[in-house]
């Protein structure tokens, strides 16, 4: 297998990082698109985005912090263009699945003329771990809506290892692959595991959307980002259609996709959820 030139959009981010690792692991030359690299990629700055795709053969695109935001769609079609004038052979992104909005950006990738691959993902397992349900969980009271939704989480771990499939052959090009855990689980249900796995008392209280956004702005969390969240606990998760269980993850990778309890028992074993 040739050596690729692949710029990881996102690259430090939680499935880019672990896109980078693999990657270079193969023997590839990866650059990792992220404000604090040089060549820098910020969302905000696209005058920079040129010198970031020269001498790039494909591209990983995962947008900050989410395709659903408003301006997502523009950035998505500067940065097409942009890539078209670099020659980039493969576009892959990294979408959101049962997102309206995300559906708009991936139709930019898919019209481009560029090979594409288009990821959509669930609900992230570490999103209980690297994400805002951090802190809730070392408080030891989590507070969320949609209690009852049946969600297949999906490990990071795998959506990387397809992101890097789909990136290095040419066989997914022009596909749309849904990648979700193997099982549904409720918030109720990770949490009693989390709380079973670090031997903590963990407290789970259902609340309403807007009881939720209102706690955001008491905590004074920026209100693109609590719009972002209640977005997604509407949309997304409100969306019983979003329940499914897929077997991409199986058909691309050739095993299962990891199962939430794995994804528990190995972050229980780091300490993350021991901190206080």
């Amino acid at each position: 297998m040739k050596s690729e030139n692949i710029l990881v959009i996102g690259g430090t981010g939680k499935t880019g990082r672990r896109i980078v690792q693999q990657l270079q692991e193969l023997g590839h030359h990866v650059r990792v698109g992220s404000r604090s690299n040089q060549p820098s990629f910020d969302w905000h700055q696209p005058e920079g985005w040129a010198e970031a795709l020269e001498g790039m053969d494909k591209v990983y695109i995962t947008y900050q912090p989410d395709l659903a935001v408003p301006g997502a769609l523009a950035a998505i079609e500067q940065l097409v263009k942009e890539a078209k004038r670099a020659q980039i052979k493969k576009l892959v992104l990294l979408s959101g699945k049962g997102e309206r909005e995300a559906e708009l950006c991936e139709q930019v990738v898919i019209h481009s003329g560029i090979a594409y691959t288009i990821v959509r993902a669930s609900w992230f397992n570490q999103n209980f771990s690297e994400s805002f349900l951090l802190d809730p969980i070392l408080e030891g009271v989590v507070a969320l809506p949609q209690a009852a939704a049946q969600i297949p989480f999906v490990d990071v771990q795998d959506i990387a290892a397809v992101a890097v499939e789909a990136l290095l052959d040419e066989k997914h090009n022009g596909h749309i692959y849904q990648l979700t855990g193997p099982r549904t689980l409720t918030f109720n249900d990770a949490i009693n595991e989390i709380a079973k796995a670090s031997n903590r008392t963990i407290t789970f209280i259902p609340v309403s959307v807007p009881e939720y956004g209102e706690g955001m702005r008491k905590a004074n969390l920026p209100e693109d980002f609590i719009w972002l969240i209640e977005y997604l606990f509407t949309e997304v998760l409100g969306n019983p259609n979003n329940s499914e269980v897929t077997e991409d993850i199986q058909k691309i990778l050739g095993r299962k996709a990891i199962d939430f309890s794995d994804y528990v028992q190995r972050t229980a074993a780091t300490g993350i959820w021991n901190k206080n």
